[in-house]
């Protein structure tokens, strides 16, 4: 290893799998601060449903990349790459070690991989393409053109679809042939890699408890405020849990239903989750919760820091 490089700790998994009160205990072990890494997060407004850390928890250890944007802007993974790369830098510049915290798998590999330099927005071929936007056209469409990137994107992700497709039409190439070339990837680090993945009916029992308490915390009044502030056209990007609150608040759903559309929703989302990371490279595995997880966990950053650094 190189003496320049510097410790840089990642914690992922899927929602419920207590990444963030890890990267929390990790931090207040070890001198760290914590990088979100979270597609939802880094909007303002958006707090129950998108599971932030707490005020008092981010008052006890800093936290990077949360509340960055307002809901109405557009954010892009290379946008979050560059800002992400900022904060690590600027927290090991201070003697500090940057744990990067979440569940988005495509902001992950853009800050450590780094993304293509692909081509640049093309608003007329957007307009076109949102008018084709009924249910699962355009990700009917981007199979087509490049069945591997359809596959990592939820067919209701309608931003992330357009822009594969958008690249594809740009470029005459699938997106996922351009992802593999070119790309810029984080220099000046050593990396540990911590993946969190619970016994599936442990952590499905999580993801349903944790849906009940975001309903029973507000989520409702929350979705409401949102609505009325911005329109039903934010719950295009932030779907998850606040479409269900949505359905149940135009009277679409009873609240037991929403409730259960929510959790199976989670549900789906922690199984591709999952399936993402396990494709990440040299991610060390940790299938438990709570203090077990915290213990192994502080085992390997210990002895990743104390890691020889000579060559």
């Amino acid at each position: 290893m190189n003496l320049a490089k510097s410790p840089l700790v990642v914690i992922a998994g899927p929602t419920a799998s207590g990444k963030s009160s890890l990267a929390i205990t990790l931090a207040l072990r070890f001198g760290g601060e914590v990088i979100s890494c979270d597609s939802v997060a880094v909007y303002r407004d958006f707090e129950i449903g998108a599971a932030k850390p707490s005020r008092d928890d981010r008052a006890r250890v800093p936290h990077h990349l949360i509340d960055v944007v307002p809901p109405d802007a557009f954010f892009t993974a290379g946008e979050y790459a560059r800002l992400a790369r900022a904060a690590a830098q600027d927290i090991s510049g201070r003697g500090r070690l940057p744990i990067v915290c979440g569940g988005t798998g495509l902001y992950l590999r853009a800050m450590l991989d780094g993304l293509f330099a692909g081509p640049e927005r093309n608003e007329e071929l957007r307009d076109r393409l949102r008018e084709r936007k009924r249910e699962g056209a355009l990700w009917r469409l981007l199979r087509r053109l490049d069945a591997e990137t359809a596959r990592r994107i939820h067919p209701r992700d309608e931003p992330k679809l357009i822009r594969a497709i958008e690249v594809c039409a740009a470029s005459g190439r699938p997106m996922s042939e351009l992802l593999r070339d070119g790309r810029d990837a984080l220099q000046g680090y050593r990396v540990l890699r911590i993946g969190l993945s619970p016994e599936r009916s442990a952590l499905y029992e999580r993801i349903n408890q944790r849906c009940e308490e975001m309903f029973e915390n507000g989520l409702i009044d929350e979705t409401r405020k949102l609505l009325e502030r911005y329109g039903p056209e934010i719950f295009s990007i932030f779907s998850l849990g606040y479409k269900q609150a949505a359905e149940y608040l135009r009277g679409e759903c009873s609240f037991p239903e929403a409730l259960a559309r929510m959790q199976q929703g989670h549900r789906n989302y922690a199984k591709r989750q999952l399936t993402w990371f396990r494709r990440e490279p040299e991610m060390v595995w940790i299938e438990d919760f709570g203090p077990a997880a915290a213990a192994r966990a502080e085992e390997l950053v210990r002895k990743f820091l104390a890691q020889d650094t000579l060559e």
